[in-house]
């Protein structure tokens, strides 16, 4: 009989929450100071920077679309 091994199960769960909480952290002191100065600001080059914030947002649909033609 195999059972399901759950002891071999824990380490990437772990794995997946530790990077999870990690990468929340990093996001949000690096996202909310820029967040809030595109917001407010006024700058020229305010639309540059929005673009390459929202470039991961954007790529991946273009990268999937590429590869299907």
């Amino acid at each position: 009989h195999q059972g399901l091994d759950l002891a071999g199960l824990w380490s990437p769960i772990r794995l997946t929450l530790e990077l999870a909480t990690v990468t929340t952290v990093v996001l949000l002191i690096i996202g909310t100071p820029i967040a809030w100065w595109l917001a407010r600001s006024k700058a020229k080059w305010k639309e540059a920077v929005a673009a390459v914030v929202a470039l991961p947002l954007v790529l991946p649909p273009t990268v999937l679309g590429f590869y299907l033609l």
